[in-house]
């Protein structure tokens, strides 16, 4: 037999041993994904995941044109968020200004960064630690509606808490 022969039988009968224990399928070795509240681990079902604090509690909140002050809806949405934060301490967020299209670059990127700080202080004030909290202004560099019309600036206008997993140290 040559060299090359016995080395495929040989791999042959490894992988053949291989398949040989009945108990490899058992449930003993199971991770529950579901952590214990009936979703999948960070799916928006889970309310410990930044999709649950995307779709339910709410990452983003509007502003009125040239505006920075929080609106009512505003600070009900960041009073969800507060609370998701203080529950979910493994957390950071990142608070995103953006403005609409109208006004110069660098008008935009000031009253983004208003808007930003806006959201910050509200949450501050709601106990979030600073530590956990950092903005970031766009102006009007990242709209997620493009068109010249009202509806699109409206939705343009705006403040976006992003949520990431806090580094350990």
């Amino acid at each position: 037999m040559t060299y090359l022969t016995r080395l495929l039988m040989l791999c042959a009968g490894l992988a053949l041993a291989a398949c040989t224990d009945p108990g490899r399928f058992d449930d003993s070795n199971t991770v529950d994904l579901n952590g214990g509240n009936g979703g999948l681990a960070g799916s928006a079902s889970d309310p410990t995941s930044p999709a649950y604090f995307n779709q339910a509690v709410g990452d983003r909140v509007l502003f009125i044109i040239d505006q920075y002050t929080l609106t009512p809806e505003a600070r009900s949405t960041l009073d969800a968020q507060a609370d998701w934060l203080m529950t979910n301490r493994d957390y950071n967020a990142v608070i995103e200004g953006h403005a609409d299209e109208q006004g110069t670059r660098e008008y935009n990127l000031a009253l983004g960064a208003r808007r930003a700080n806006s959201v910050q202080e509200y949450l501050l004030s709601r106990g979030v630690p600073a530590s956990r909290l950092r903005t970031v202004s766009y102006g009007k560099e990242r709209p997620i509606e493009i068109c010249s019309d009202e509806s699109c600036y409206a939705q343009n206008r705006r403040a976006v808490t992003v949520i990431s997993i806090a580094p350990t140290s």
